[in-house]
């Protein structure tokens, strides 16, 4: 079983050599993989993982586009390579983003009556239709929600889920449900890259009681579920849902980048029907 990520600074003060090598060695590649597939020579990949030979700007980002490494991390890697970094972190509701954001209202409001939100990569909730916000309220006081799970005034979802006072008292099969989030935050901050959020969001979530323990738990969801959905009771009310993740295409801002829009559908005509009763 790996273990998780444990928080860390290090990153932050590595050279470029040593973050580049980390990616290779992410990725899977070998120097002289990287070599052949950029069109670089092994050895000068070798001298610039050891500190030998300084990059350009466009080296850099030429191996960043073979590694597929993302671009908050590029930044990273430019910096530590001298540059200044390149890829914009636009909010929201800047007036550039403003056909970005009517497209992804338009995917909300499609969705109604059913339950969608957009969330960063730290799944803190950016924006949601009513649906998804009659769906957190329905289980969490709406006053709650920005008092014990609100950030930087964002609501965080894993805290949501992971919380005592959240949605863990209500979810049938909390552990495994649990244990499948905590492998996912673990392989996106493999894949994306570690950063002090990212760490610390693992590291509160690896607090809370019980939670250590579903770590070293093997899923025991059966081999035979087609997905795993999220079993919601409360009282006589019972949902389940399974939902798809949207991303926006080819983005060059990092905030863009780091979007997933997700969209919940009913798992059983129980729940397409106890849904329908509760949006009425």
């Amino acid at each position: 079983m790996k273990q998780p990520l444990t928080v860390s600074n290090s990153k932050l003060t590595q050279s470029f050599g040593a973050l580049l090598k980390l990616w290779r060695n992410q990725r899977g590649f070998s120097q002289l993989d990287l070599a052949v597939t950029s069109q670089v020579s092994q050895r000068h990949i070798s001298f610039l993982e050891s500190g030998r030979a300084k990059p350009s700007r466009e080296m850099i980002l030429q191996l960043a586009t073979v590694l597929e490494i993302p671009l908050r991390q590029q930044n990273l890697m430019l910096t530590t390579a001298g540059f200044a970094p390149i890829h914009t972190e636009t909010d929201m509701i800047a007036p550039e983003m403003t056909s970005i954001r009517r497209a992804i209202d338009f995917m909300l409001q499609k969705h109604e009556p059913l339950p969608a939100i957009v969330v960063d990569r730290y799944w803190n909730l950016i924006l949601a239709n009513n649906a998804g916000t009659r769906l957190l309220t329905t289980f969490i006081d709406a006053d709650k929600l920005q008092t014990t799970f609100c950030v930087d005034g964002k609501i965080n979802l894993m805290r949501v889920v992971f919380h005592s006072q959240g949605l863990r008292p209500f979810i049938v099969g909390w552990e495994d449900f649990a244990h499948h989030l905590l492998q996912r935050l673990h392989r996106e901050a493999l894949a994306e890259g570690e950063t002090e959020l990212s760490t610390a969001l693992l590291k509160e979530l690896m607090s809370y009681p019980g939670v250590p323990e579903i770590w070293h738990t093997s899923n025991k969801t059966p081999q035979n579920t087609l997905l795993l959905s999220i079993h919601l009771k409360k009282n006589d009310l019972e949902l389940q849902f399974f939902s798809t993740i949207a991303t926006l295409g080819t983005p060059y801002d990092i905030t863009l980048q780091e979007l997933r829009i997700e969209c919940l559908f009913p798992a059983d005509e129980a729940t397409e029907h106890n849904w329908q009763q509760l949006v009425k």
